[in-house]
């Protein structure tokens, strides 16, 4: 768990006022008990997880594909190619949702907008020397020429939902919280 009590606070509001702005079909699916506390969902996001992401193509058309995701901070980290069409998408409409789901027993459901962590050009976010550190640990120092190859986003939610019906079913550490 790389989370500061901040980063737990923030996150468990936005999960709080997600569900509540939600619809009562949503609240009837997702209900306080088949959900996770904040401090629950990051430890059960751990390490790589899977992530379906939608971006839109310049006629207004969804597209969905496939990304590793890291739940670093209460937020989802991922990359793509540098010339990925999804990195095209997001450099002109950076506006993504995203979902990860562990057949019936997880889902996570993120609406939210994407920051480029490492430009090309322009100065990375004041936080990717760290970030870097970790998707080199995770990847390895040689996966990739990682300042051309890769770009890498943070996807800053403003609408997230967590269904997780069975918490002893996620396992590990996530009992513990």
């Amino acid at each position: 768990m790389r989370e500061t009590p901040d980063d737990l606070h923030r996150l468990q509001a936005l999960l709080d006022s997600s569900l509540s702005r939600s619809t009562a079909h949503l609240r009837s699916i997702i209900s306080s008990e088949r959900t996770l506390t904040a401090e629950q969902l990051t430890r059960v996001l751990t390490g790589m997880c899977t992530l379906a992401l939608s971006t839109v193509t310049a006629k207004g058309e969804p597209r969905v594909s496939g990304v590793d995701g890291h739940f670093l901070h209460g937020k989802w980290h991922f990359g793509t190619a540098r010339g990925a069409a999804k990195a095209r998408h997001l450099a002109a409409r950076p506006a993504v949702s995203a979902a990860h789901m562990r057949g019936e027993d997880l889902g996570v459901f993120t609406h939210g907008t994407a920051e480029t962590l490492n430009p090309h050009r322009g100065e990375p976010a004041a936080d990717w020397p760290d970030l870097l550190t970790y998707f080199r640990d995770f990847y390895g120092d040689d996966a990739f020429d990682w300042d051309n190859d890769v770009v890498f986003y943070r996807l800053h939610p403003q609408w997230m939902a967590v269904f997780a019906p069975d918490l002893a079913k996620l396992g590990g550490k996530a009992d513990e919280a």
